[in-house]
């Protein structure tokens, strides 16, 4: 049987996001969970929609990462790790206010300790439904 190609990846497009306040370009955001200070520049990735310290996000992108046109605005908090066939970490995060599930690509900078202990924890005993990180 003849292998097949790796099939190969498209690099991360840049995105306009608009981070500061009033919908103007930030360079930085406040975290909502850490209160923390973050950086645009995420190195790996080429917007960042995390806090690289406690890995909380915020649910404002839509269908699109970067469009901005979820109208939750809840805090997300990360609850797993999965990883692509290639390797890659990617972060599950869960809204606290309306329970979307969203998977987002860990950055260079993600505190490392934070992401074992996220891939370390079993499901067993979470309130996540299974079937609905499954359809992740």
């Amino acid at each position: 049987m003849p292998r097949r190609k790796p099939r190969q990846r498209r690099p991360q497009r840049r995105k306009d996001v608009l981070h500061g306040p009033g919908g103007e370009r930030g360079d930085a955001f406040r975290c909502t969970g850490c209160r923390l200070d973050v950086p645009l520049a995420a190195p790996g990735t080429a917007h960042r929609n995390h806090c690289p310290h406690c890995l909380t996000s915020l649910h404002v992108d839509g269908r699109v990462p970067g469009d901005r046109r979820e109208t939750c605005r809840g805090r997300m908090t990360a609850v797993g790790v999965t990883v692509r066939r290639d390797g890659e970490w990617l972060l599950i995060h869960r809204c606290l206010t309306c329970g979307k599930l969203s998977v987002n690509r860990i950055a260079g900078d993600d505190n490392a300790f934070v992401l074992l202990r996220l891939a370390m924890r079993p499901l067993v005993g979470t309130r996540l439904p299974v079937g609905a990180l499954l359809a992740l």
